[in-house]
């Protein structure tokens, strides 16, 4: 198949469902499938580059920052990828397109596909979906609101990373939504031999955000001074000149590190040097920090909301915290910081389980997903290009 893809950030720029759109684009092509995709452009990045056999086209869209995209740097990326993609569906004739996100990629993806023929997937991570992160759902979205159901309808296949992401949706979109969880190449990873560091070290990897919640990061390890451990944060946002205050505020200059904005690739050599992964986010799809901090062999401890539930068996290989459960962060902290065999043995079950998330079962779907909706469009007559 020759697939479009579609998404507003792709690494390095963006998050985790960036991260979720490089692996399957990596992992089509290595099955013999030709991907381009057209993404975000930010920063001195090449406007066009091959990434291991995907060729990325990476747009001028008003985008300013790494880890956030604005209405206007959303609405600028639909136009740029609408008139982009429409040159690529002429010359390149793609298959299929495949768009990551209802909002903004998805209004291009309807767009071409109404005005070329060409079918495409829609992938929804949360972000895009009515509710699923109010303090933008909540906001300039709900504007955008009754633009969106055409945008659901006219996919030839909808998928969700999560069966909570899945439910927030129909109850917005009665269309048929398929759940493909995100995934992890556990042979790629290696966290060696698996032992518990000294101090215990913590790990946070996300948007400083609301949505996020990092301040709860401090305010959870400001109570916990009396037990050994560093923590470093990895990210950029809204909130770092808050973190940074509270952090001051609190004494704990010595026990933290914020070293920004970071690749890939270098949160995961962080997580080869950490113990725990702390995620207190208040919403979240299928996080994929959560899926590679399972496949390093890290504790998880994680808010009880969305995805987040499908990736830990409390006491097993972490805690799942209430949110609405004063000092459940402190308490779940308190028991792995202070019982070192405890930790051991949660980090060892964490890359026990993660092959349940096996990125080649992920790929399959993906490819399953997007033949199916190739073939439907031209009417099974072997027009697909294999």
């Amino acid at each position: 198949m020759r697939i479009l893809t579609l998404i507003h950030e792709y690494p390095p720029v963006g998050g985790g469902g960036g991260r979720v759109a490089q692996d399957i684009c990596r992992g089509l092509v290595k099955r013999g499938h030709a991907v381009q995709v057209l993404t975000a452009h930010w920063g001195d990045l090449p406007e066009k580059e091959d990434q291991d056999g995907v060729l990325i086209y990476r747009l001028r869209s008003l985008r300013r920052l790494p880890y956030k995209a604005g209405l206007v740097a959303m609405l600028g990326f639909v136009l740029a990828s609408f008139w982009v993609g429409l040159r690529q569906v002429h010359r390149w004739k793609p298959d299929v397109i495949h768009v990551h996100f209802a909002v903004p990629a998805g209004a291009a993806a309807w767009l071409l596909s109404r005005l070329a023929g060409v079918p495409y997937v829609l992938t929804a991570h949360l972000g895009d979906v009515p509710g699923g992160v109010p303090e933008k759902t909540s906001g300039w979205f709900k504007w955008l609101y009754p633009f969106t159901p055409p945008i659901w309808k006219n996919a030839a296949q909808v998928t969700a990373v999560s069966d909570f992401t899945r439910g927030l949706a129909l109850a917005h979109y009665p269309v048929k939504i398929q759940v493909i969880p995100n995934g992890v190449n556990v042979d790629e990873l290696d966290p060696g031999v698996i032992q518990v560091n000294t101090p215990p070290s913590i790990v946070f990897a996300g948007r400083f955000v609301a949505q996020k919640n990092p301040l709860q990061v401090v305010h959870t390890l400001a109570k916990l001074k009396d037990l050994p451990w560093k923590c470093v944060m990895l990210g950029d946002g809204v909130l770092r000149h808050d973190l940074e205050a509270e952090i001051a505020a609190q004494g704990l200059q010595e026990r933290f590190e914020l070293p920004g904005w970071v690749e890939p690739g270098q949160v995961i050599a962080r997580y080869a040097k950490s113990d725990i992964l702390l995620l207190p986010s208040l919403s979240e799809g299928f996080p994929v920090v959560g899926v590679q901090a399972m496949g390093m062999g890290l504790a998880l401890v994680l808010s009880q909301i969305g995805g987040c539930v499908d990736l830990v068996i409390s006491g097993e290989n972490g805690f799942l915290v209430d949110l609405q459960e004063a000092g459940g962060f402190e308490k779940a902290l308190r028991a792995l910081l202070s019982d070192r065999s405890l930790l051991l043995k949660c980090r060892l079950a964490s890359r026990r389980m993660a092959p349940r998330f096996n990125l080649e079962q992920v790929i399959t779907a993906y490819e399953a997903s997007l033949l199916s909706a190739s073939q439907t469009a031209r009417g099974n007559r072997g027009g697909v290009r294999l």
